[in-house]
């Protein structure tokens, strides 16, 4: 129930013909490009399986930051001055934990966890702040997710005080719990749970944002390829790789912004269940894309550096998952947004499954090319199912 307007310059207007990506919230993003670097970098650097554990665990904890701080800025209006300063504020502290990321699991520990913890409290101590003046319902919820931040904040803290297998069971814990308070509405005793869709959101916005979070890993993947190149042109096969590398990323965008994403958006304005479809196909379902594209940039890496190389069983779970978690990703955003299940996804899963079967005897370079050749018969697939029914229609 509104109680008043006094706070309404810092709540977004969703009636406005305006719903699109404030520019703040773009100079909020472009920290993440530095974040993904340094962890796709402290991947590739040092990759054994525990590292795949800890990067998978940083990637969860990154893409939760940035969710939640883009359903914060769906609410609230990142033109006002204060959302402005907080924007700012999370910005700077971003940075910082960015830093410490390659040695989250090491002599940065306690930094690492301190910075996330204060992000995730701070933002929603400010959202609740925010709505508390303005619509009390949505003022509990944000009240009862700071109390959920605090509970996963103080495993991330204890964690990083413990021995590195304790750390990851506890940060691993943390992250569950933060993962879980979506599905239960953030239930606290005495407060109860949230009631269903209290919050007015803008899927279009939403489905907006997490479009630009995507162009923000693939670019950071043609970064890092780039800049791998450069290090390798010595290399006979570099130029080989780099054109396979180049190709992956295009048909990752193709797959992805190729009506996938415009149905997402439509979907996600037109439910009636504006919350309950946001997180299903933002929160949870751009996850694994996300993730894959990350992984995917780690391969290319690989690909590069350790070409001609025979593939170790570490380098094909890192070039070959990626990609299938990818297409996972995006089989999850379509179904959940046209209950269609796109052949051409699960035709290059099949694709990556054989290749994966084969890795034993193919060189480093041969299982990307394959890996690559699995996203283009998915990419090209797609759009020719999608073309050939507007040609007969046309030629009609």
């Amino acid at each position: 129930m509104k109680t008043g307007a006094g706070q309404n310059r810092w709540v977004r207007d969703h009636d406005s013909e305006n719903k699109g990506v404030r520019f703040p919230e773009l100079f909020f993003d472009l920290v993440f490009v530095f974040a993904l670097i340094q962890l796709s970098h402290a991947l590739a650097d040092d990759f054994t399986s525990a590292t795949v554990g800890e990067a998978f665990l940083l990637i969860l904890a990154i893409w939760w930051l940035w969710i939640n701080t883009t359903w914060v800025t769906n609410l609230l209006e990142p033109n006002s001055t204060p959302v402005r300063y907080m924007l700012f504020a999370l910005m700077f502290a971003s940075i910082l934990m960015a830093i410490a990321l390659p040695e989250a699991f090491g002599d940065y520990a306690f930094a690492f966890a301190a910075i996330y913890t204060a992000i995730q409290v701070g933002r929603s101590v400010f959202a609740w702040l925010a709505f508390r003046g303005e619509d009390q319902e949505i003022a509990r919820t944000f009240l009862r997710v700071t109390l959920w931040a605090g509970g996963a904040g103080a495993l991330w803290i204890v964690g990083a005080f413990l021995s590195f297998e304790a750390r990851l069971a506890t940060w691993s814990a943390a992250i569950a719990l933060e993962y879980m308070g979506p599905l239960v509405r953030y239930r606290v005793p005495g407060l109860g749970s949230s009631p269903k869709e209290t919050l007015v959101l803008s899927g279009e916005h939403l489905a907006e944002r997490c479009a630009l979070f995507v162009i923000i890993c693939l670019g950071e993947t043609i970064l890092t390829t780039g800049r791998n190149t450069v290090e390798h042109m010595d290399a006979d096969l570099t130029f080989l790789v780099f054109g396979s590398a180049f190709a992956s990323t295009v048909a990752m965008w193709w797959i992805y912004f190729h009506k996938g994403q415009e149905a997402a958006a439509e979907k996600a304005e037109k439910t009636s269940r504006p919350e309950a479809v946001a997180h299903n196909l933002f929160t949870y379902g751009h996850l694994p894309i996300v993730a894959g594209i990350i992984l995917t940039a780690v391969g290319q890496d690989f690909s590069l550096s350790h070409a001609e190389e025979d593939t170790t069983l570490e380098t094909a779970s890192v070039v070959v998952g990626g990609p299938a978690l990818f297409l996972c990703g995006n089989i999850w955003v379509k179904l959940a947004a046209a209950n269609r299940l796109p052949l051409s996804h699960l035709a290059g899963l099949i694709a990556l499954a054989l290749l994966l079967t084969a890795f034993p005897v193919l060189a480093t370079y041969a299982l990307s090319l394959g890996a690559t050749a699995s996203l283009l018969i998915a990419s090209t697939w797609d759009y020719a199912i999608v073309r050939w029914p507007l040609r007969r229609k046309a030629d009609t």
